[in-house]
Parts: C-alpha cells; structure tokens; sequence
C-alpha cells in the first residue's frame, strides 16, 4: 500500500469507521534512519487506533525506527514480511525474509525491547512454489518465540522472481484454510487473515476461524465498504455517517493542511485523490470522479469542491 494508505488517507478512512484498526503504508527503516523522520511518521491524532509499517532487516534499525513510532504516539509497530516487489527485495526485506525466520525473529526481539507496545508481523503463506503448510507454521512458531503474538497473513505465496506486485495479488490462489490452520495450531497466538476479502458477509464468514481481517486495495478502491463495520463487528450503535457527512468533514481537514502544507508543495489533489472511490458503485460515480480529478478546479485549491462533486449525484446517493 506504498503511496497509498498515507496520512491523508487514513483520516479520510477514518471518518468512515471510528474503530477500524487503521495501518500506515510500509515506512523503510532507512527512510527513518537517514531521512526526514517528520514527513514520514506525522499524522493526525483523529487517525487512533494506528499501526506503523516498517520494511527493514537489521535489528538495530528496527528497533531505532519502533522506539521513534512509540514516540510519535503510534498504538502498534508492524514489520512487512509480506511484500514481494523487487524494489523491497534488493533492499532484503519484505516477502524476502521468510526464508530468514530467526532473522525476523531477532527483529521482533530487538523491536519489543526497544518499545512497550505491540510488535506484529504481517506475512504471506508461503514464498515461490514452496506448498508446504509447515514453512509457514514454522517461520510462524519462531517468530512467536521470540515474543511476537499477532500474526497478520496474507493468504496467498509470494512469488519473488518473474511475478509483478500486483500480478503477486491476483495470480497465486488464495489458501484460506492454511491461515485457519495456524489459528488452530497456535490457538494463543492473534492470527488475522488477508487477501481478496470484499465484502462483511467475507467478513463474518473469516471470524468463524480466525481472530480478524485485513482489507487493503478493497478499502482504498471502495472505501464505502467500511461504512457498517463499527455496527456490525464493534457493537457501536451509533450511526453511521453519511458519504455527504464523510465529505463535509474532510474540508476544514483539507484547508488546514493547505494551509501549512501548501507552501511545501501539498496540493488539493494529494488529499481528494484517495476519495475517488467514495461513490463506487452509485449512479453518477463518475461524475463524481470527474470532477474531483479536473485539473482546473484541483489548481483552485477550493476543498468545497468536494461537495460541488458530491452535488452532481442523485439525492438518493
């Protein structure tokens, strides 16, 4: 979700569902190590409750880059053994150190040493054409040894050479039942489950056997899909906002960043780019879209635009 799950997403998301477990894009060590740690790990406080990603390998700077995401105030320090892209594998991390599973678990040490919240670790099932369940229950059991107790699993292999990253999330099937089997063997261990889940009735279906779900591009693309989730899995009986409600909101959001950001280089369209999906599905979406992606009104900087957008769907929307 690099370049995707930003700051300005995520409070975008958020005044969709007030409970949702929100997660940063993968933020690399390197880039908190030697690079501008503000602009990599500011975020809102509406954001809470907020995990941050780190991609890395090396002990010492993990557990430099989660005693930093403590200080800034996030709730959970998650380490991507996940990611299959070259670019993340010259750098020795992602889905790349499942093959490393005592690496990964010195990580999680040094981590958990470092900080006194909650160090987890996202991952696939499997790397290339490796099919035994026994990799991933083992790469799962060593790392727990070593103190990490939520396990976040995308349920398919990643297939590090000759595969793109997005053809590594549609082409390797979907094994479900191997991460229903983890929760089984590790019966204390929080064993979360990922990957092409669309819908609450998925949802529902997935909490009979493990202990919760991840939705990434699902939420990014048809960020509406989160508008029930506080009723039906939080017990909050509070209402659900509007999408107008949800647009309403994000404009004093907007103008204060373009009010500080601005000068920086933030535009109208770094924010409203992730709201593109709100409408999905309804008549007059892409209208919708349209708007929201003119560049003459974007140049505006106007974030009533969102709701001149909003006006050209049907009351009913």
């Amino acid at each position: 979700m690099m370049d995707w799950t930003d700051r300005h997403c995520r409070v975008f998301h958020r005044q969709i569902t007030r409970h949702t477990f929100l997660y940063t894009e993968m933020v690399t060590t390197g880039a908190l190590v030697h690079g501008d740690v503000a602009r990599h790990l500011r975020y809102s406080e509406i954001e809470h409750p907020v995990a941050l990603q780190l991609g890395g390998s090396d002990p010492a700077e993990l557990a430099h880059s989660a005693r930093l995401g403590e200080q800034w105030g996030y709730d959970e320090i998650n380490l991507n053994c996940g990611c299959p892209s070259e670019r993340v594998q010259k750098g020795a991390f992602g889905a790349c150190l499942m093959s490393e599973p005592q690496l990964v678990a010195d990580c999680v040490k040094a981590m958990r040493d470092a900080v006194s919240i909650d160090v987890t670790v996202k991952h696939r099932i499997g790397i290339d054409n490796i099919e035994d369940a026994g990799f991933v229950r083992d790469f799962v059991g060593t790392v727990a040894d070593a103190g990490c107790k939520t396990f976040i699993v995308h349920a398919r292999n990643a297939i590090l050479k000759g595969l793109s990253p997005k053809e590594n999330r549609e082409i390797p099937p979907l094994k479900y039942e191997v991460a229903y089997d983890l929760k089984r063997q590790f019966p204390d261990l929080e064993i979360l489950i990922n990957g092409g889940i669309k819908s609450d009735d998925e949802i529902a279906r997935h909490l009979e056997h493990v202990d919760g779900v991840m939705l990434g591009r699902e939420a990014y693309h048809n960020p509406w899909v989160m508008a029930g989730w506080d009723q039906r899995f939080y017990g909050d009986a509070a209402p659900a906002k509007t999408r107008e409600q949800v647009l309403e909101a994000m404009i004093p959001y907007i103008a204060r960043e373009l009010a500080e950001y601005g000068k920086h280089g933030l535009k109208l369209n770094s924010i409203t780019r992730h709201m593109l999906g709100l409408m999905s599905g309804l008549p007059g979406a892409r209208a919708f879209r349209q708007m929201l992606s003119d560049p003459k009104r974007l140049a505006e900087g106007n974030p009533e635009l969102l709701l001149e957008a909003a006006a050209r769907m049907p009351r009913a929307a």
